[in-house]
């Protein structure tokens, strides 16, 4: 299946992906990744952009990445995503993670739960959205992904983000993740985000 035939990427549009985290999680530095990553698998146009404002360790925060066939001009957190990726299955139950959902979109949460038992609304997915899970704090753990004594899952979920939805090669992931990590850090986050990728359902 190519990218186009799995994510409805067309030459002139643009794919946009809203990151749900908690400060200290890496979600900043996951949608840069994902930018750097975007551009390696042949889009022309990548940005990545933080939430505006202060970060506080363990306070919910958003991050953004877009993705294009051709340059991009904007530069504003998205409100209109294609991908929703939730780092942390305690911050669902909240509008703001279905919120602006195009019809198809993808949701993609970190949690051994299956679909079915997460707190969120089918009742607000727009038509043909999905919800996707993978263990993906499992995977860090597996890896040996650990900071500070807590699984490091950013760079993990990457790789679920991949096996959803084709945006990125992982070849490309983890040239990416080669060049925003030391070596050996890089080995781990990259051996997590395969593992994430091989747990991912729906």
């Amino acid at each position: 299946m190519t990218v186009r035939e799995r994510v409805a990427v067309g030459e002139q549009e643009m794919y946009e992906v809203r990151w749900h985290g908690r400060g200290g999680q890496g979600a900043v530095t996951s949608a840069k990744i994902l930018a750097d990553a975007g551009f390696r698998s042949g889009f022309a146009g990548v940005t990545s952009a933080p939430t505006f404002g202060a970060e506080r360790r363990g306070a919910p925060i958003t991050a953004s990445t877009r993705l294009s066939h051709r340059p991009i001009r904007v530069l504003s957190q998205v409100t209109t995503p294609n991908l929703v990726v939730v780092l942390d299955e305690t911050l669902l139950g909240g509008d703001d993670i279905t919120a602006g959902l195009k019809p198809g979109a993808v949701v993609i949460v970190n949690t051994a739960r299956p679909a079915a038992e997460l707190a969120i609304d089918a009742a607000a997915l727009p038509a043909g959205a999905r919800v996707v899970t993978a263990d993906v704090t499992g995977a860090a753990l597996a890896a040996d992904l650990i900071v500070g004594g807590a699984p490091m899952v950013n760079t993990a979920m990457l790789g679920a983000v991949a096996a959803a939805t084709g945006l990125i090669g992982m070849e490309s992931l983890e040239a990416a993740i080669g060049q925003a990590f030391a070596p050996a850090a890089a080995k781990k986050n990259f051996a997590a985000a395969v593992m994430a990728g091989g747990c991912t359902s729906g």
